[in-house]
C-alpha cells in the first residue's frame, strides 16, 4: 500500500519536462559593443569646449622665445675671462660684478651723493650707465635711479632666494649692477628704481662721457 502510493506521487513528477530556452549563438560583435564606453554626454562636451586654453602647453608649440630668456641668451661684448677680470678689479669689486653680490646698505659711496653733471660708469669696463640726471633720493640705502642711458643697461630674471626678481647688468660686459623694482610710487618719470651697487660703479665729471658707450678702462 505504502510503495504503491509513493510510487503514485513519484511517477507524475518523473514525466514532467522543464522547458528550457536554448541558449543564444556566440556574436562577437555584440561582445563588442557590450564593452565600448559610453560616449560623451553632451554635457562633458560643452564643458571641455567652455575650458579655458593652457598656456603651458601652448609654450611647446611656441616658435618665438619669450623676451626674457631672448635677452638673456644675448652675450656681452666684453668676454674677458675669470682670471682678467681678477687682475683688473678688487676683490670687493670682483665679489658684486662677477659673482653677483651685495653691498651692506647705507655703506656706498655713492648712496648719499647727488651732483649736479657728470656720468656713472661700470666700474669693470667704463660704460656709461647712469647720468646725474637719472640720480634720486629714494632712502633705500642703495644709490638709486630712475632711468638708464639708452641701450646701457641689460635686464634678467632673477629667481634667487626663492622670490623672482629682475637683475640689471652692464650691457657691455655683463657685470652685476643690482636690481630695479617697479611701481614703488617715487615721483619720477618711469616709477621705476634702478637699486645699484656703488662698488658696480665708477663716476666721472665728464658728462660727454655718456656719448661714449664702449668706452674700456
Amino acid at each position: 500500500m505504502r510503495s504503491h502510493l509513493s510510487r503514485s506521487l513519484i511517477s507524475p513528477l518523473k514525466r514532467q519536462t522543464i522547458p528550457t530556452r536554448p541558449a543564444p549563438p556566440f556574436c562577437f560583435s555584440r561582445f563588442l559593443s557590450s564593452t565600448r564606453k559610453p560616449p560623451h554626454s553632451k554635457t562633458s562636451t560643452r564643458i571641455l569646449r567652455a575650458a579655458p586654453t593652457i598656456p603651458f602647453f601652448g609654450a611647446f608649440f611656441s616658435s618665438n622665445p619669450s623676451p626674457e630668456k631672448a635677452t638673456e641668451a644675448m652675450s656681452p661684448p666684453d668676454q674677458r675671462s675669470e682670471a682678467e677680470w681678477r687682475a683688473v678689479l678688487n676683490p670687493e669689486q670682483f665679489r658684486i660684478l662677477r659673482e653677483k653680490g651685495t653691498e651692506r646698505a647705507g655703506t656706498g659711496e655713492y648712496d648719499s651723493h647727488y651732483p649736479s653733471k657728470g656720468v656713472y660708469n661700470c666700474a669693470g669696463c667704463n660704460a656709461p650707465l647712469y647720468t646725474a640726471d637719472h640720480k634720486f633720493k629714494s632712502g633705500c640705502g642703495w644709490p638709486a635711479y630712475f632711468d638708464s642711458i639708452p641701450g646701457a643697461v641689460t635686464r634678467h630674471v632673477d629667481s634667487t632666494f626663492g622670490m623672482k626678481r629682475t637683475e640689471i647688468v652692464c650691457s657691455n660686459c655683463g657685470g652685476h649692477l643690482g636690481h630695479v623694482f617697479e611701481g614703488e610710487g617715487y615721483p619720477t618719470p618711469t616709477d621705476e628704481r634702478h637699486c645699484v651697487n656703488s662698488v658696480s660703479l665708477r663716476f666721472t665729471e665728464d658728462a660727454g662721457a655718456a656719448k661714449d658707450p664702449q668706452a674700456k678702462v
